[in-house]
């Protein structure tokens, strides 16, 4: 019996067009055996929530550089709460001020990264939040 792959939509909220990180980490996730999903550049909250939906995702993961994360992360989550994806992981990756990692855990995000993370951390993190271990 093979373990169903863990299914990652990776995407690039906002207008920011720097995906570098996004691409390092989606391969990451790739090369650690799970499915990802890069929704590519300058997505809006609604096409990333139907892009989680469509796809099944067990995580979202989410590249950030604009700053705009206390904008579009609670968007995001209401989406997927309507969706009846509240069980959906939601990640962040980027450019993240330290004042706002509480406020974001507390509306639900699993994980937060800033640049220099091993991909090593995330991988694990995803692992387990999807599985029930984090």
């Amino acid at each position: 019996m093979t373990e169903q792959k863990i299914r990652v939509i990776v995407a690039k909220p906002g207008l920011d067009g720097h995906d570098r990180g996004a691409k390092v980490v989606a391969r990451a996730l790739r090369d650690a055996g799970m499915e990802v999903i890069y929704t590519g550049l300058r997505q809006t909250p609604e096409m990333i929530a139907e892009a989680a939906l469509q796809e099944d995702a067990d995580a979202v993961g989410l590249s950030i550089l604009s700053g705009a994360h206390m904008a579009l992360v609670p968007r995001i989550l209401a989406l997927l709460e309507a969706n009846g994806q509240s069980d959906v992981k939601l990640f962040i990756g980027g450019i993240v001020p330290d004042d706002d990692v509480p406020r974001l855990k507390e509306m639900g995000v699993a994980g937060i990264y800033g640049p220099g993370t091993s991909t090593e951390l995330i991988v694990n993190d995803i692992r387990a939040a999807v599985l029930g271990r984090g």
